[in-house]
C-alpha cells in the first residue's frame, strides 16, 4: 500500500503530494485524513495522508516508508482532505496551510501518544474473548501504554486494539508539546455490583467510622465516583479513601474528564415556540429541503426581531430527528453567550462550542466530542465551519453579511463560500440569515439564470414577532447642534432622550465604533501628531492606562505632555472613542451606571458573557461599545438606541463603506424596543443626506440595495466583478517598487496569453456578456503604507466570467517567488477580499 502525503514545508515547490509506503504493521492504521511522521531530506515531518492507492509509477526501491502515524484516529475526514484542495486552489494557498487551519491548537504542536482503559464501559460482550482480555488486562495493569509500545507487545493485534477504541473499552490520551494534556480525575470504583463490600464492612474495626461511611455511601452508590465528589459527600479526606484502595476493596485509578467549559451552568431547558404565519412558511422551505436531503442555499432575510433564531432552532430539530447533524455559525464572540444558552436549552448535551475564547484544552475536548459523535449540533465562530462531522443536514450562517467571517491570515477564506461548497459535498441546506444580507448574497437570488449552483433562494421576515413596530429612527445633522453652540459629543435630542430613560429606568445602547479615548493627539502650536514608529498610522489615547497605543502593530509608549518637536505645552486630544464617551456620562449624568464593551474591556476570558448578564440583570442603565453591541443582543428593557457617530465607517476609503455603514445602522437600530416596550433611536452623523444613512433610518434594505447596486455596477465592483487583492511588503522602498511593478507587467502577460486562447478555441460559442475579463490596477501604495517596518505596495485584479483569474495569479506568483526568495520580500494574496486597506 502507498499514501500520497502533504508534508508541512514552506517551500512552494513542495505544494504536492509525495509518494510513501505503508508498512505493514500500520496498514489497519493509516486512512485518508490521517496524520503522519514522514522522513522528508534528513528530516522526519508532519504530513497528511490524502490518499491511499496500491500502485505507484515511481521507483519502489526509492519510496521511503512512513515511521510512524500521529493519531489513532484520523483527526480529518475524507471529506474535509478534499475541502481542503479546494481551499487551496481557490485562495491560492499550500494545501497543507488549508488542512492545518482545520484541526484544533491542540493538534497542531508534536505530542506523545498513549493507550489507557476507557472511562466508558463500551460493549462489554467484547470482553468475552480471550484475545480481547489480553490487551485490556496489559494496558489496566500499566495505567497508561505508550501507543508504540502497545503495538510492539500485540504486533499482529492491530485490528483488536482498533475495535476496543471504537467500542470506548480502550481511549487514546495526547500530550501536547506545550504540556497540555488530557484532563485525568482520580476516580473511585466500587467492585462490580457492591460485591464484597459488606465483607469489608464487617472486617474494618470499630473505630474506624468514616472508612465505614464510605463503604456504606459506596453499597448504595453502586457506582463510579470522582474521589473529590465522594470526599465532599461523605466529608472524609482521600487518605481514608486511599486506605480502602490499598487494602484492595475499591479500585482508585485515574480517568479522564472532558473539560466543560460550561461546568455548573444550568440552562433552563426550553420548548419550541408557537411560529408566526411568516415564520411558518420560512420554517416550510428549510424543513422540505433538509427532509429530502436536497442541497439548497437560502438566503434569510429577517427584519430584527422577526424571530430568525426560532425558525433555526426548530430547523435543526428536523435535522437531529433525521439523524444528522447541524452546524450553527455566529459572526461576533458576544453573540456567543446568548446563542449558546438558547441552543443549550433547546438540546442540551447535543451542543458543542469552538470560539476562540475557549482555552485550548476546553477547545480541544470539544472538538474530541464532535470527533466521538457525542454531540450533533456546533455553534462557534467561522472555524467551527470544520467541525468533524460526517452527516451534515444543515449549515447556518448568522448575520451572513458580517466580515468577520472572512479570514485574514492564510488560508483567506470566506466561511460563506466554503460552507456552501462543503454542504454541497454532503448534500445539505445552508441558511444564510441577516437583517442586512450582503450584497453578493443578495445578487446571487436574482442570477438565476447564470452559472450559480445552487442558484441561492431568498426567503423573508418582513415583521417582528408579534407585530411589533420598528423604532423610529431620527437623524440629528451635528452641523447645526455646533451651529446652536452645542459643542458636547451628545446632541440635544439625545441628551433629553438618555435623561428620559434613566428617568423611567430603562435601558441604554450606545455606538462608538471607535475605541480608545482620542483618535490622535496633536499640539496646537506646531501640528506634531504623535504617530507609531513602525506604521503609518497615529496613535490613538487610552486614559485609563494613560498610553498611546498602535492598533496595528501593538506599538505603547506613555502619553506626551510635552511635544517633542517645539515642546510646547499645548497638547490635545483628537476625535472621540469609546473611553472618552464613558467619560462624559459620568460627568453630565452622575451616577449613572455604564458597561464599555471594546477589545480592551473584553480580553479576559468569560468577560463577554460576565457584561451581557449584568446588562440582563439591570446591574448598569447604559451598555456603550463598538460594533460588538449592534448584534444580536436582545434585552427587553432597552428602549433607546444612540449611534454616536454614524460617519466612522462611511469616511473609510472602501467601496464597501456605505455598505457597512447601512448595516451598521440597521443592525444596531434593531436593538430598541424588541418587547412590549416601544424603542426609539437616534443617529448623529455629519452627513444626513447621504442615501446609506437615510434608507437606514427608514428600515429599507431593498431601496438600499438596489441604489448601492447601481452603484457598484457602474464603477465594476462586487457582485459585477470579482476582486483579488495582492499586496507586496519589504523594508526598503526602491526594491519593493522595482518587484510589484514587475509583477504587474508578468501578471499582464500570462493574462493576454490566456485571453488570447480563449479567443481562439470559443470565440463563436462565448458570447461577449460570458467571456473572460481581467483588468489590474496599480501597483500603489496601499492605503495605510507601513505595518511593522515593511512598506506595502498593492495591485488590485478586476474580473468577471470564468473563475481561471486566481490560475493566471496563482502562476505568476510562483514565478515571481523563484525570483525574490532572497529578497525576504513577502507577498499576500487575498481572493474576494473584504477590505483594501
Amino acid at each position: 500500500m502507498y499514501a500520497k502525503v502533504i508534508v508541512d514545508v514552506p517551500a512552494k515547490q513542495t505544494n504536492r503530494a509525495f509518494d510513501y509506503e505503508v508498512p505493514s504493521a500500520l496498514r489497519k492504521w493509516v486512512e485518508v485524513g490521517s496524520r503522519v511522521g514522514v522522513p522528508f531530506g534528513p528530516r522526519v515531518l508532519q504530513g497528511f495522508v490524502v490518499e491511499l492507492h496500491e500502485d505507484t509509477q515511481l521507483d519502489v526501491k526509492r519510496i521511503r516508508p512512513i515511521q510512524n502515524v500521529l493519531d489513532l484516529v484520523p483527526p480529518l475526514t475524507d471529506e474535509l482532505v478534499r475541502l481542503g484542495r479546494w481551499i487551496s486552489h481557490m485562495y491560492l494557498c499550500h494545501e497543507v496551510t488549508a488542512l492545518q487551519a482545520m484541526l484544533p491548537a491542540a493538534l497542531k504542536a508534536k505530542y506523545e501518544r498513549a493507550i489507557e482503559v476507557g472511562e466508558e464501559s463500551g460493549e462489554q460482550s467484547l470482553l468475552d474473548m480471550p484475545d480481547l482480555q489480553a490487551i485490556v488486562a496489559f494496558v489496566k495493569s500499566k495505567g497508561s501504554v505508550p501507543m508504540d509500545a502497545l503495538m510492539d507487545r500485540f504486533a499482529a493485534d492491530g485490528a483488536l486494539i482498533k475495535q476496543l477504541l471504537g467500542a470506548g473499552i480502550l481511549t487514546e490520551v495526547q500530550v501536547v508539546k506545550d504540556r497540555m494534556s488530557t484532563k485525568k480525575a482520580l476516580t473511585v470504583f466500587p467492585p462490580a455490583g457492591g460485591s464484597g463490600l459488606e465483607q469489608a464492612l464487617s472486617e474494618l474495626p470499630a473505630r474506624a467510622n468514616k472508612q465505614q461511611e464510605v463503604l456504606r455511601y459506596l453499597m448504595e452508590h453502586p457506582h463510579a465516583i470522582r474521589l473529590t465528589e465522594l470526599m465532599e459527600t461523605v466529608e472524609v479526606g482521600a487518605s481514608t479513601v486511599k486506605s480502602l484502595a490499598d487494602r484492595g476493596w475499591i479500585e482508585l485509578r485515574e480517568v479522564e474528564v472532558m473539560r466543560d467549559p460550561y461546568a455548573g451552568r444550568a440552562f433552563v431547558r426550553t420548548k419550541p415556540l408557537p411560529l408566526t404565519e411568516e415564520q411558518s412558511r420560512v420554517f416550510a422551505e428549510i424543513r422540505d429541503a433538509v427532509a429530502e436531503e436536497r442541497h439548497e442555499v437560502f438566503l434569510l432575510h429577517g427584519v430584527t426581531g422577526s424571530g430568525k433564531t426560532e425558525v433555526y432552532l426548530q430547523s435543526i430539530q428536523q435535522c437531529l430527528d433525521m439523524g444528522k447533524e447541524a452546524i450553527v455559525l455566529v459572526p461576533e464572540i458576544s453573540l456567543t453567550p446568548q446563542m449558546v444558552e438558547r441552543f443549550k436549552g433547546r438540546f442540551g448535551d447535543l451542543v458543542a462550542v469552538l470560539h476562540s475564547r475557549l482555552s485550548n484544552g476546553e477547545r480541544y475536548d470539544e472538538w474530541r466530542k464532535i470527533t466521538r459523535k457525542q454531540v450533533k449540533v456546533v455553534i462557534g465562530a467561522r472555524s467551527a465551519i470544520f467541525a468533524p462531522f460526517t452527516k451534515i443536514g444543515l449549515i447556518i450562517i448568522d448575520e451572513e453579511h458580517e466580515s468577520s467571517y472572512k479570514q485574514e491570515e492564510s488560508p483567506k477564506y470566506h466561511t460563506r463560500d466554503v460552507a456552501v461548497k462543503r454542504a454541497s459535498m454532503q448534500g445539505s441546506v445552508v441558511v444564510l440569515g441577516s437583517a442586512t444580507p450582503s450584497l453578493e448574497s443578495l445578487e446571487k437570488t436574482r442570477r438565476r439564470r447564470d452559472r450559480v449552483e445552487p442558484p441561492y433562494r431568498l426567503l423573508t421576515m418582513k415583521e417582528r414577532v408579534a407585530s411589533r413596530p420598528m423604532p423610529p429612527v431620527a437623524i440629528i445633522d451635528m452641523r447645526e447642534e455646533l451651529k446652536s453652540g452645542n459643542r458636547s459629543m451628545f446632541s440635544t435630542a439625545l441628551y433629553k432622550a438618555i435623561e428620559d430613560r434613566l428617568h423611567k429606568k430603562e435601558q441604554i445602547v450606545l455606538l462608538l465604533n471607535r475605541r480608545g479615548y482620542a483618535t490622535f493627539v496633536m499640539c496646537r502650536t506646531c501640528g506634531y501628531v504623535s504617530t507609531c514608529p513602525h506604521c503609518d498610522i497615529s496613535l490613538t489615547y487610552h486614559q485609563s492606562s494613560r498610553m498611546l497605543r498602535c492598533h496595528y502593530c501593538g506599538y505603547a509608549e506613555r502619553e506626551v505632555t510635552e511635544c517633542p518637536s517645539c515642546q510646547s505645552k499645548h497638547i490635545r486630544h483628537f476625535g472621540t472613542g469609546t473611553q472618552r464617551v464613558e467619560e462624559e456620562l459620568g460627568k453630565i449624568f452622575p451616577g449613572i451606571r455604564v458597561i464599555r464593551m471594546d477589545v480592551d474591556t473584553t480580553t479576559e476570558k468569560g468577560s463577554h458573557e460576565k457584561w451581557l448578564t449584568m446588562f440582563r440583570e439591570k446591574q448598569a442603565d447604559v451598555l456603550l461599545g463598538t460594533q460588538m453591541v449592534a448584534k444580536g443582543l436582545d434585552f427587553p428593557d432597552v428602549t433607546l438606541v444612540g449611534v454616536i457617530a454614524a460617519d466612522t465607517v462611511l469616511n473609510i476609503p472602501d467601496f464597501r463603506s456605505a455598505e457597512r455603514t447601512f448595516q451598521l445602522l440597521t443592525q444596531v437600530a434593531g436593538r430598541a424596543g424588541r418587547h412590549e416596550k416601544q424603542g426609539e433611536v437616534f443617529v448623529q452623523t455629519y452627513t444626513p443626506e447621504h442615501y446609506s444613512v437615510q434608507y437606514a433610518s427608514q428600515h429599507d434594505f431593498i431601496a438600499f440595495a438596489n441604489h448601492e447596486l447601481d452603484v457598484r455596477a457602474n464603477l465594476g465592483y462586487p457582485p459585477y466583478q470579482r476582486l483579488i487583492l495582492v499586496t507586496f511588503s519589504h523594508e526598503q522602498v526602491p526594491l519593493l517598487v522595482r518587484f510589484a511593478e514587475a509583477f504587474v507587467t508578468r501578471l499582464k502577460e500570462i493574462a493576454r496569453e490566456y485571453q488570447a486562447k480563449q479567443m481562439d478555441l470559443f470565440s463563436d460559442a462565448v458570447s461577449n456578456d460570458q467571456s473572460f475579463q481581467m483588468d489590474v490596477l496599480g501597483p500603489v501604495a496601499s492605503p495605510i503604507s507601513r505595518i511593522k517596518d515593511r512598506y506595502r505596495f498593492q495591485c488590485v485584479v478586476k474580473y468577471r466570467g470564468e473563475d481561471q483569474a486566481a490560475e493566471i495569479v496563482g502562476r505568476t506568483v510562483a514565478w515571481f517567488e523563484e525570483r525574490s526568495s532572497k529578497e525576504k520580500l513577502l507577498i499576500s494574496v487575498d481572493v474576494d477580499p473584504q477590505y483594501l486597506m
